[in-house]
C-alpha cells in the first residue's frame, strides 16, 4: 500500500473516531440533563403523594383540568405528575367522541359521572370545555349548544367548588412554530405517530380560530372562584414542574415539605386574568391575538 493510501485511511479512521466521540459526548450532555431534570421534579413528586395521603384523610376530592391547544404537553403533564401517585387513589380521564345516547342527554352528563369521589384525584385531558374550545372551531357542536353550554358551566363549577371539590383549571399555552415542531416530530417518529389525528392536520391553519374562542372562554369562565391559570409550555419540562408547584400551593396538607420552594416561575404560570390583560392589549395595538 502506498504512502499516500495509508494517510488516506489513517486520516479516515481519525475522523470516524473524532464523530464518534463527539456523537457519545452529545448522548452523554443529554443523559446528565434528563437526570438533573428527574431530580429537579423528584421532591415534588414526593410532596404530591402526600397531598394525596392529605385528600383522602379529610374525604375532600380534587379535579385538575388540563385544556389548551394540541401538542401543548397536556398529556405528558399529566404522565409526569401522577408518576408516583397512589393509582387506587386518581384516575386520569379522556373521553372520546360521544356515543349517540349521550348526544341524547345533557353535555355534562358524562363528565358528571367521572368526578371524583371524597380522597380521589381526577385529571381530565381534556375536559367539559371541548365544547369552548375544539368542538365549536370544528362545527362539531351547534352555535346554540356552544352558547347553553357557556351560560351554564359557571354555575357547574361554582356548585363543585361550594361542595368542597377542589377545582384546577389549567390551560396549556404553546408558541405557533413550537407546536409546528412537535406536530413535525409526530409525523416522523414513529412512536409518536398514534398522536397525529385529522385534527392536528388542520389546527395549525386555524390558529387564529383557536385564539378567538380560547379568548371568548376565559373572558366568560374565568372567575373569582373558579379561575384558571394559564402555563406557558414551550418547555416541557418548566411547564410540568411549574404545575406541580401550582397544585401544592392549592391548599395547606400534613408533612408538607418547609425545604421546597412552591412559588412558581411568573414566567410560566399566569393568571387568567393577566392573559386576559395581555389578550386585549393585543387585540388594541395589534388588531389580533399574539401568543
Amino acid at each position: 500500500m502506498s504512502k499516500r493510501k495509508k494517510t488516506k485511511n489513517s486520516s479516515s479512521k481519525i475522523e470516524a473516531l473524532e464523530q464518534e466521540i463527539k456523537a457519545l459526548r452529545k448522548d452523554r450532555s443529554k443523559a446528565v440533563k434528563r437526570y438533573r431534570r428527574e431530580m429537579e421534579l423528584r421532591p415534588y413528586e414526593a410532596e404530591l403523594i402526600k397531598l394525596q395521603e392529605h385528600l383522602e384523610k379529610i374525604n375532600r376530592s380534587m379535579i385538575i383540568l388540563f385544556e389548551g391547544r394540541d401538542a401543548a404537553g397536556k398529556g405528558g403533564a399529566i404522565q409526569r405528575i401522577t408518576f408516583y401517585m397512589n393509582p387506587r387513589h386518581y384516575r386520569v380521564v379522556a373521553l372520546g367522541k360521544p356515543t349517540d345516547v349521550q348526544r341524547s342527554q345533557w353535555f355534562l352528563q358524562k363528565y358528571i359521572s367521572r368526578l371524583p369521589s371524597g380522597g380521589e384525584i381526577v385529571l381530565f385531558d381534556r375536559s367539559w370545555y371541548n365544547r369552548a374550545m375544539v368542538e365549536p372551531v370544528f362545527d362539531f357542536c351547534t352555535p346554540e349548544e356552544h352558547e347553553n353550554f357557556m351560560m351554564g358551566v359557571k354555575g357547574f363549577e361554582r356548585d363543585l367548588v361550594r361542595q368542597g371539590t377542589l377545582l384546577i383549571k389549567f390551560y396549556f399555552s404553546v408558541s405557533k412554530d413550537v407546536q409546528a415542531k412537535r406536530f413535525d416530530i409526530r409525523r416522523t417518529n414513529p412512536l409518536k405517530q398514534w398522536k397525529l389525528s385529522e385534527v392536528d392536520l388542520q389546527v395549525q391553519e386555524r390558529w387564529d380560530e383557536f385564539s378567538r374562542v380560547k379568548y371568548e372562554m376565559l373572558k366568560r369562565t374565568h372567575t373569582q372562584e373558579t379561575p384558571w391559570t394559564i402555563i406557558r409550555a414551550d418547555n416541557k419540562h418548566r411547564a410540568r414542574l411549574n404545575a406541580m408547584k401550582f397544585i401544592l400551593g392549592a391548599l395547606e396538607y400534613s408533612r408538607k415539605g418547609s425545604h421546597l420552594d412552591y412559588t412558581p416561575d411568573p414566567d410560566i404560570v399566569v393568571s387568567g386574568a393577566a392573559e386576559l390583560e395581555k389578550m386585549n392589549a393585543d387585540l388594541l395595538s395589534m388588531g389580533r391575538f399574539i401568543e
